[in-house]
C-alpha cells in the first residue's frame, strides 16, 4: 500500500489531531509515533533510517498516511520514495511551538539519566532521529528554531507548486478537506493536546502521548 499523505510537521504542531482527522476522512491507518513506541520492529527500522539505511516500504507497510515524528524528520526522503503522496505540514507560530517543544519533547530526550530502562531503545532512536536528523544536531534555541523554519520553508515551496498544504489545525476541516478532495464531516475537528498526558505517557515508556 503506497502512502497517500506524508506529514511534514514536527511534533507539538497538532500532529495527533491531524492523525485523527485524516483517519476520519478515510486515509487510515495513519502512522504516528504512537505506532512506533511500543513496537520493537518499528524502533529498529527507524534506528536504521537514522543510520542511513532506510526501508520505507517496511516501515509504512499497511499505512495510507504518516504524520508526526519520526516521518517529519525525513519527509522529503519519504516523498522521493513515494512521489504520488500529498504533503501536509502541520504548523504553528515558531516561538509558540518552541515554547511547547522545549518543555516537552526536548527535555525528555536530553535527560538521558531519566530514560526508562524498558524504553531505552526508543529513546535512543528518537534522539538520533529528532535531534540528529530533524534538528541537525542542534539543541540550542536558535538552532532549533532555524531547523523548524527551514522545514516549514521547504513545505511552503511545495505548496506554491500545488503539491503540499501548510495547515494549522485551528483552521479545522475546510482547508484540509479541500486539499484532499473530500467532503468535510459535520462533527468538530479532533483536538488532542494535553501536556500533562504527554509527560505521563512518555515517562512510562509504554505509550506515546498526543503531539
Amino acid at each position: 500500500m503506497a502512502l497517500e499523505i506524508i506529514g511534514a510537521g514536527f511534533g507539538r504542531t497538532g500532529t495527533y489531531s491531524l492523525k485523527a482527522a485524516v483517519e476520519r476522512l478515510g486515509f487510515g491507518p495513519c502512522h504516528h509515533m504512537s505506532e512506533v513506541i511500543g513496537d520493537p520492529g518499528q524502533i529498529r527500522l527507524w534506528s536504521d533510517v537514522a543510520a542511513g539505511r532506510p526501508n520505507f516500504d517496511r516501515i509504512f507497510s499497511g499505512f495510507r498516511a504518516a504524520v508526526d515524528f519520526p516521518v517529519a524528520a525525513c519527509w522529503q526522503d519519504v516523498l522521493a520514495a513515494q512521489p504520488g503522496a500529498k504533503v501536509i505540514l502541520s504548523t504553528r507560530d515558531a516561538d509558540d511551538w518552541y515554547g511547547s517543544f522545549s518543555q516537552t519533547i526536548l527535555p525528555l530526550i536530553l535527560d538521558r539519566e531519566a530514560w526508562p530502562t524498558n524504553a531505552r531503545p526508543w529513546f535512543e532512536m528518537i534522539d538520533k532521529v529528532i535531534i540528529g536528523k530533524a534538528l541537525g544536531g542542534r539543541t540550542d534555541r536558535d538552532g532549533i528554531l532555524a531547523a523548524y523554519r527551514a522545514n516549514e520553508a521547504a513545505a511552503r515551496d511545495l505548496e506554491a507548486q500545488g503539491k503540499a498544504l501548510v495547515f494549522n489545525v485551528r483552521d479545522g476541516w475546510t482547508p484540509l478537506c479541500r486539499f484532499l478532495g473530500v467532503d468535510a464531516p459535520s462533527e468538530p475537528f479532533p483536538k488532542t493536546n494535553a501536556r500533562a498526558d504527554f509527560f505521563a505517557s512518555a515517562r512510562s515508556g509504554t505509550e506515546e502521548p498526543a503531539t
